[in-house]
């Protein structure tokens, strides 16, 4: 028993110390799903909600909605309810009710959405089953784990097969019931523009292709464009040449990211 203890207790810090944002690690932790927004008469386009990841707090998120402001774009940031430990499916639906305060609010037909590792697997989990397929007009996934990742299932075993008690870790499981399901069928269902963003050097999403999605989504792994820039799972949502990659993304334009972005 007290070894059991200590083996859980170990994965759970493991998991915590490799998925908290290294801005956020010490703040304490805010609920608030209802982040950030700016009013900016020169917005482009639909208005774009970034959806943080497992453990990640919306000020961890703050670095990309500035660079999104400053191109114009009325950003919100939605911060994952529990920080995300829960099942993925719970925090799709309460994702779905944001989504429409957001519209509600802002008067949009449709918002984008650029969603962060497990924020890419909740907001796709939203426009498949959700109805958001009549509410997104375009959506980014930055290291989002589509077809899970070995290091949750190496968590898993870890944790005694409870993935050390946390709910999406167990879903985002290479052959979870969660992937198996959302894998089914269309990847890319809709209208919505499909768009992944992938790096070699992603520490958490093993190996890095389980990033991608079929069915037409543009699929871009930076390095194949630049080869030297090195760009871990965190990031992804700080890295200039990433973000030239969501901001073509979000304005249709074809995809060259630009390798001396800072």
């Amino acid at each position: 028993m007290l070894l059991r203890k200590i083996v859980v207790t170990a994965a759970a810090a493991a998991l915590a110390a490799l998925l908290v944002p290294a801005s956020a690690a010490t703040a304490a932790p805010d609920r608030a799903a209802t982040a950030a927004a700016t009013t900016n008469t020169a917005n482009a386009g639909n208005p774009v909600i970034v959806v943080g990841g497992l453990t990640g707090i919306s000020i961890a998120y703050e670095p990309i909605a500035a660079r999104l402001r400053a191109d114009g774009h009325q950003v919100f940031i939605y911060q994952l309810p529990g920080l995300g430990f829960g099942d993925i499916r719970d925090s799709a639906r309460d994702f779905s009710g944001f989504v429409d305060r957001i519209r509600a609010a802002t008067g949009a037909s449709r918002v984008d959405v650029v969603g962060h590792s497990e924020g890419g697997l909740v907001s796709r989990w939203y426009i498949k089953f959700l109805g958001g397929t009549e509410a997104v007009g375009r959506y980014v996934s930055l290291g989002s784990p589509q077809q899970g990742t070995y290091l949750a299932n190496i968590l898993n075993v870890v944790g005694l097969n409870n993935c050390a008690g946390v709910v999406a870790c167990r879903q985002m499981s290479i052959g979870s019931d969660f992937l198996t399901e959302l894998n089914a069928g269309d990847d890319t269902p809709g209208a919505v523009r499909w768009t992944t963003v992938r790096s070699w050097q992603d520490e958490l999403v093993r190996p890095v292709d389980n990033a991608t999605l079929a069915d037409g989504a543009a699929n871009v792994l930076i390095q194949s464009a630049c080869p030297l820039r090195v760009v871990g799972h965190l990031g992804l949502v700080l890295d200039g040449t990433t973000y030239t990659v969501v901001r073509q993304a979000l304005r249709g334009e074809t995809i060259n990211p630009d390798c001396l972005a800072v």
